[in-house]
């Protein structure tokens, strides 16, 4: 997780495409299974600065998991995941 909250500023100043944050959460808050640890990884947009966060299996590099992944939705599970100002949150893509 980020250390800091996350600003528009921050995702203005990151490379596009960047996975800028990552973890581990368990599966019963995405998908009902606690037996099951995702692995999810937040990032930049490539051509705006909009950003998201897609999550897979544990077991699934990141780079793959940014490819083939599943986006989170719900608004308070992603501010748990990456905290951040309004502004940035305005540019999560749904």
């Amino acid at each position: 997780m980020m250390n800091e909250k996350l600003t528009l500023e921050k995702l203005k100043k990151m490379e596009g495409g960047l996975i800028f944050s990552r973890g581990l959460i368990n599966g019963r808050e995405l998908t009902g299974d606690s037996n099951k640890i995702f692995k999810w990884v937040a990032c930049r947009g490539k051509s705006y600065f909009d950003w998201c966060i897609y999550y897979h299996l544990e077991a699934h590099e990141d780079n793959y998991i940014q490819r083939f992944g599943d986006k989170i939705f719900t608004e308070e599970i992603i501010k748990d995941l990456v905290p951040c100002n309004k502004k940035a949150w305005e540019m999560y893509r749904f």
